[in-house]
C-alpha cells in the first residue's frame, strides 16, 4: 500500500489512533467484520474512528466511470489523491446519481435517511493508513449528517493497493443489500480483474453471471470504448456515463450482432452502426428493433438531409501477405457509409453539449444536426414500424392454419388413443366436428370472395365446404 498509492499527508498520525484503539478492541474482545483476505476468511476488529480523518478510496469502483466527467479534477484525483480538492470530488461522485451527475442519487438519499434514523448498521472497512476500502458512500453520507465518528473494521499492516481492490470487489458481490456498482463501473471492475490475469471463469463466478454472459459485457465494453474514440472532436468525446442507462439496449445489440455475424457480417456492421447510433439519441428497445439490415438503404439513404447524406466514402484495401499486388477491399462500401453517418452523429452529439471555448455558432450547428436527423429517425422508425405490422399480419393467416393442423395431428393420434381404450366420448368428438365445420365454412366463403383463380389448396377448402358454402 504504502510504496504503491503514498501514505497519506496524514497517514502517520491516523495508524497511531487506529493502532491505539485496535488494542483497547483486542483487550475488550470487541466485535468484529469477516472479509475475504487473500483467499482466506479472515475476522478484523471493528473500532470507531472520527470520519473527517478518513480518507475515500481514489480507486473504489464505485464511481471510475464518473471521474472523468471533470477532466482537470480527475488529473488532480491521479496526480494528489489526498488533497482537499481531490477528496472533496470524490464525495461529490459518490453523491451523484451515475447516469445524471447533476442529480442526486436516490439510494444515496436513501442511505442518508436511513443513517439518520437508524444509524450505521453495518462497519465500513479501512486502510492501517485510514484510507477506506469499504464504506466510501457511508463515510460520505456521515460527514454531510454531521455525524462524527463511523466503525470500521482494520486491514492488516502489509495491506497493499491491490489488496484494497479486492476486498473492495469481494465486499461488493456478497449477496445482501449493498448499494450496486453501476452498469459502467461494474463492466470496468470485470476488465479490472481480467487485466490482473485472473481466468474468466473465475471472474465470472465471483460476479455471479455465466461465461457467456462475460464474453456480452466484455464485448460491451470494448464497443464503448471504441465508440467513445470515433466520437472525440475539438478536444472533448463521449463520456462512459453516456452509457449508463442502456444495458439492455447494449446487451440486444450484442445478441443480434453475434447472431448475424456468421451468416452476413455486412448485415450485422449495419445493424450495429444505426443501432448505436439509436442508443446515444435515446430510442427506445423495441424502436431499435426496428433497426434491421435493409434499414439505411429502405428507409434512410434518400430522407436523410443534405448535411447528413454522404455521397463518397474513401476507398481503402488491405494487401494480402505473401501475394503482392493483390489486396481486398476493407469493407464494404454500403457498411462504410453507414459507419461514416454513425461517426457524423457521435461528434455532432458532443459538440452540441458545447463547453469550451465552441463557438456558439458551431454549437447550435450541431444541435441542428442532431435533432434533424432525430426527426428523420423517428419519422423512418415509424414507417418501419408499420410496414413491421404489415408484415405480421401478412404471415398471421398460414401461421393460424398451420397451427390449427398441428392441433389437427395431435387429435389423430390421440383419437386413435382413445378409441383403442374405449374411451372416446362421441357426443363430444361430434359435436367439436360441427364446430370446425362451421368455422372452416366462413373461411371459405371469404375465400371463394378474394381468390378469381383459386390455388390447389383454396380450391380443396371451396370443395370441401360446398354445400354449406
Amino acid at each position: 500500500m504504502a510504496g504503491q498509492f503514498g501514505i497519506p499527508p496524514e497517514g502517520e498520525k491516523v495508524g497511531l489512533m487506529v493502532h491505539s484503539r485496535l488494542r483497547q478492541a483486542k483487550q475488550d474482545n470487541g466485535a468484529k467484520v469477516t472479509v475475504n483476505w487473500r483467499g482466506e476468511q479472515k475476522h478484523l476488529y471493528v473500532i470507531s474512528m472520527p470520519v473527517d480523518m478518513l480518507y475515500l478510496n481514489p480507486d473504489t469502483h464505485r464511481i471510475r466511470a464518473q471521474r472523468t466527467l471533470d477532466l482537470a479534477r480527475n488529473r488532480t484525483l491521479d496526480e494528489n489523491p489526498w488533497s482537499d480538492e481531490a477528496q472533496n470530488y470524490l464525495a461529490y461522485l459518490l453523491r451523484c446519481k451515475p447516469s445524471n451527475p447533476d442529480q442526486v442519487d436516490p439510494d444515496y438519499e436513501a442511505l442518508m435517511n436511513e443513517l439518520d434514523d437508524s444509524g450505521q448498521r453495518d462497519p465500513g472497512i479501512i486502510s492501517p493508513h485510514g484510507i477506506l476500502v469499504d464504506g466510501n458512500t457511508r463515510c460520505a453520507a456521515l460527514r454531510q449528517l454531521g455525524i462524527k465518528d463511523i466503525r470500521v473494521g482494520v486491514l492488516p499492516d502489509d495491506t497493499s493497493r491491490r489488496d484494497i481492490n479486492e476486498v473492495e470487489l469481494s465486499l461488493q458481490l456478497r449477496k445482501d443489500k449493498r448499494r450496486d456498482y453501476s452498469y459502467i463501473n461494474r463492466l470496468i471492475a470485470i476488465e479490472d480483474e481480467l487485466s490482473s490475469g485472473r481466468l474468466p471463469e473465475d471472474v465470472a463466478r465471483d460476479f455471479n453471471i455465466k461465461r457467456p454472459t462475460l464474453v456480452g459485457d466484455r464485448w460491451i465494453y470494448d464497443l464503448i470504448l471504441t465508440t467513445i474514440k470515433r466520437s472525440h472532436v475539438d478536444g472533448a468525446q463521449l463520456r462512459l456515463v453516456d452509457f449508463e442507462e442502456h444495458q439492455e439496449k447494449l446487451r440486444e445489440l450484442y445478441r443480434e450482432y453475434t447472431k448475424l455475424a456468421a451468416t452476413d457480417p455486412d448485415g450485422a456492421e449495419k445493424i450495429k452502426e444505426l443501432r448505436l447510433a439509436g442508443i446515444l439519441m435515446d430510442y427506445s428497445k423495441t424502436t431499435l428493433r426496428l433497426v434491421e439490415t435493409d434499414f439505411y438503404d429502405r428507409y434512410l439513404k434518400d430522407r436523410l438531409p443534405e448535411d447528413l447524406k454522404l455521397h463518397e466514402v474513401a476507398s481503402t484495401s488491405i494487401e494480402i501477405p505473401g501475394l503482392p499486388g493483390i489486396a481486398l477491399p476493407d469493407a464494404d462500401e454500403d457498411v462504410k457509409v453507414v459507419q461514416a453517418l454513425t461517426d457524423t452523429l457521435l461528434k455532432s452529439k458532443v459538440l452540441s453539449r458545447g463547453g469550451g471555448s465552441l463557438p456558439p455558432a458551431k454549437i447550435a450547428a450541431a444541435g441542428k444536426t442532431v435533432n434533424n436527423a432525430r426527426l428523420v429517425f423517428t419519422n423512418v422508425a415509424r414507417l418501419a414500424g408499420t410496414n413491421a405490422q404489415l408484415e405480421k399480419r401478412k404471415i398471421a393467416v398460414p401461421e393460424r392454419l398451420s397451427d390449427a393442423a398441428d392441433y389437427v395431428n395431435q387429435c389423430v393420434a390421440e383419437f386413435a388413443e382413445a378409441k383403442s381404450k374405449r374411451a372416446l366420448d362421441d357426443e363430444a368428438f361430434d359435436d367439436a366436428l360441427l364446430d370446425l365445420r362451421a368455422s372452416l365454412t366462413r373461411l371459405a366463403k371469404l375465400a371463394a370472395r378474394t381468390y378469381d383463380a383459386p390455388g390447389d389448396g383454396v380450391a380443396w377448402l371451396l370443395n370441401a365446404t360446398r354445400e354449406t358454402v
